[in-house]
């Protein structure tokens, strides 16, 4: 039973679910969010995304096992594609009614960011507006932090705009491991179509405006530790740029592009209430 559990769990994606998850957390703290109020906060958006990444393995379960990918517990059968299914559909009813506590407004937020992440899973994927979902996810996924406190407000432009291109980025970072895989099962997504060096380039010169969004936005003064992230983000980009120029994408340049969406995240923390109109 434990090692049915643990493959269920496996099968919700645990990396980008955790990592998104600490997103929204560190925008709370930003925020000044109470904790209990923050515990409520990041406990809904998990089950957001423990429902996107379950329907994921679920979805593509006939896929992954016909390019054998053992990564994914549904396809190696250590778990049954009906009880990630069921799984999804569970997750996601229970990240709404978490969510129902922090406002109408940050529901409405997280509905859209977790459609995107479905619309996405259900056929999006194959298509050349593969990009689109992310971009809305994650352009809108700051709004539930806003729109969840206690008194509620609409994010920045320029919070949808950096979160659009964070997602534009996680989009490709996502995909580009898997190109050859899914060209073997008919999937043609933006990267796809674009190819690994040019999906590359287009990944970190949406990170660097990002980067600089975040830095200048909040207006001048600019604090110092913004500063200091701009300088990391950018000298990743420009070192990402130049590997891609120089030699085939590898492992370092998915590395240098998370490095750099990290940066942004934590900028986007130390910016505070600063992200609210």
């Amino acid at each position: 039973m434990a090692k049915k559990v643990v493959s269920l769990l496996l099968a919700s994606h645990p990396g980008p679910t955790v990592v998104v998850t600490v997103i929204v957390a560190g925008l709370g703290i930003g925020l000044g969010y109470p904790p209990g109020r923050l515990a409520v906060l990041a406990l809904a958006v998990l089950l957001g995304q423990l429902s996107i990444g379950w329907s994921n393995d679920w979805l593509d379960a006939a896929r992954d096992a016909a390019v054998h990918r053992t990564d994914k517990p549904a396809a190696r059968g250590d778990v049954s594609v009906p009880v990630v299914r069921l799984a999804a559909f569970l997750a996601v009813a229970a990240a709404i009614l978490v969510t129902l506590p922090l406002g109408l407004g940050a529901l409405a937020a997280h509905v859209v960011v977790i459609a995107g992440g479905w619309a996405y899973n259900l056929g999006l994927k194959a298509t050349a507006y593969s990009w689109v979902p992310f971009a809305v996810s994650f352009g809108t996924l700051p709004a539930i932090a806003t729109l969840g406190q206690e008194q509620p407000a609409l994010p920045q432009w320029w919070v949808y705009a950096a979160g659009a291109l964070l997602g534009v980025a996680a989009h490709v970072t996502n995909v580009l491991p898997d190109l050859d895989d899914d060209a073997r099962t008919g999937i043609r997504g933006l990267p796809h179509r674009l190819g690994a060096r040019v999906s590359g380039l287009l990944a970190f010169a949406a990170l660097a405006l990002a980067t600089l969004l975040i830095t200048f936005g909040p207006g001048l003064p600019v604090r110092p530790l913004l500063i200091a992230g701009l300088v990391i983000g950018l000298a990743a980009a420009a070192t990402g740029v130049v590997l891609l120029l120089r030699r085939s994408p590898t492992r370092l340049l998915m590395q240098l592009i998370m490095t750099c969406a990290i940066v942004d995240v934590v900028m986007l923390a130390l910016a505070g209430q600063s992200v609210t109109v």
